[in-house]
């Protein structure tokens, strides 16, 4: 029996890192930005008017007052856009509108609520302040900045910023395919009907949903009889379009271990993990394609995938924080682990409030430690972790909580 930290780097080692690609901007959401962004041009890349109003020089509207307006002729329209711009002459105002380039010669913006919003002349009812309303050039980016840095996880703000500094692709580290086999004679696809000793899948549809929301690009294969000739026929000729191969079930002590029979001989190292749920796991390659191979309880299939296949693709895809939030937590009811083995438990955490009686939060249980009992995962909204040396956890005790 190994360790889960030891099972855990055997994993992130077998991923490693992946490639980079440089994609379109709009297709990067989520994904890690492998080199540095220099921006092209400045933010913004000229002075423009941060109102809808008028330019004018403010030494021409230094009198201007709700009972003494002064009035100007405007000499031009400028909306954003407008490339040919005129210059501002003294005694003059130029109507502009928000984003479009300062003329040459204004030195502050007039907001048209405080004008009677003329479009020959004028009557300006406020002094404005040399500067004001204006967007310099760069004061948001200056061009040949560092725009976005490498490691970035790219959110909608960031592709923002990048298209708006002139990149249309990036370079991100490339998101595995991956194949994900659910094996088992017993299993069955809705909406057949079940006979007596069969069940419905439900592994492949999980994987499935918690590897795309990584990026991962999923393909599923999710009944596989617990035949080694079926299981070969299913997965082999496969492998040559796919980075990664997740199988679920077959991988325990059983008469039926698909898994472990088919793929033990072609170097897939299977070891028992001292972790409760999820204890018999395997990593390896087949054909130098990485595979790994969790249990197939649903539970377990879900532990092992937050315990040790999460923080290895994410590792895998650049990211510098793997690991779920960690807080603690005070127990509302006393749990019991078995010794040795560090031990996830759904739970359901309430954040104390800061001041109060509770500045730790509290966590309970949902469900029992038994790996089939799925319900109990969606009313959890963490994983309580009793560590391998504790086998009695009493109410009241501080617990480490995996926020999910």
């Amino acid at each position: 029996m190994i360790s889960v930290d030891e099972h855990r780097a055997a994993v992130t080692e077998l991923l490693g890192m992946r490639p980079v690609v440089h994609r379109p901007t709009a297709e990067c959401a989520g994904l890690v930005l492998a080199h540095d962004v220099r921006a092209g041009v400045s933010l913004p890349p000229f002075d423009n008017s941060a109102m809808d109003g008028y330019a004018v020089r403010a030494a021409d509207v230094a009198d201007a007052g709700p009972d003494a307006p002064v009035e100007l002729p405007v000499s031009a329209d400028i909306p954003a856009g407008r490339t040919d711009i005129p210059d501002l002459r003294p005694g003059s105002a130029h109507r502009i509108m928000t984003g479009a380039p300062m003329p040459p010669g204004a030195d502050s913006v007039v907001m048209v609520e405080r004008t009677d919003g003329g479009t020959e002349r004028v009557r300006i009812f406020a002094r404005a302040e040399t500067g004001a309303h204006i967007r310099r050039t760069g004061e948001d980016v200056p061009e040949g900045s560092t725009a976005l840095r490498a490691g970035t996880v790219l959110g909608p703000a960031h592709l923002g910023l990048a298209s708006a500094v002139g990149q249309d692709r990036l370079a991100v580290y490339d998101p595995p395919t991956v194949l994900v086999v659910s094996t088992g004679t017993e299993l069955v696809l809705p909406p057949d009907e079940l006979r007596y000793g069969q069940i419905y899948e439900s592994n492949g549809v999980m994987l499935h949903a918690a590897l795309t929301a990584l990026g991962c690009r999923v393909e599923t294969v999710r009944s596989v009889a617990d035949d080694v000739a079926a299981f070969r026929a299913a997965v082999e000729p496969r492998l040559d379009e796919v980075d990664l191969v997740v199988t679920s079930g077959g991988v325990s002590a059983g008469a039926y271990e698909v898994v472990k029979d088919a793929l033990t001989e072609v170097g897939v190292r299977f070891t028992r993990v001292a972790v409760q749920p999820g204890g018999p796991q395997g990593r390896g390659r087949w054909n130098g394609v990485p595979v790994v191979t969790l249990p197939g309880n649903p539970v377990s299939v879900l532990v092992s995938f937050e315990a040790f296949l999460r923080p290895a693709l994410l590792s895998a895809l650049g990211h510098t924080h793997v690991d779920r939030h960690r807080v603690r937590a005070r127990l509302t009811e006393t749990l019991s682990s078995p010794g040795g083995k560090r031990q996830f438990r759904r739970g359901h955490y309430t954040p104390g409030e800061p001041g109060g009686a509770q500045v730790t939060g509290v966590v309970g249980p949902r469900g029992g430690p038994g790996s089939h009992l799925l319900a109990a995962f969606t009313q959890a909204n963490c994983l309580i972790v009793l560590p391998e040396d504790v086998t009695r956890a009493p109410e009241g005790e501080e617990v480490d909580v995996l926020l999910l």
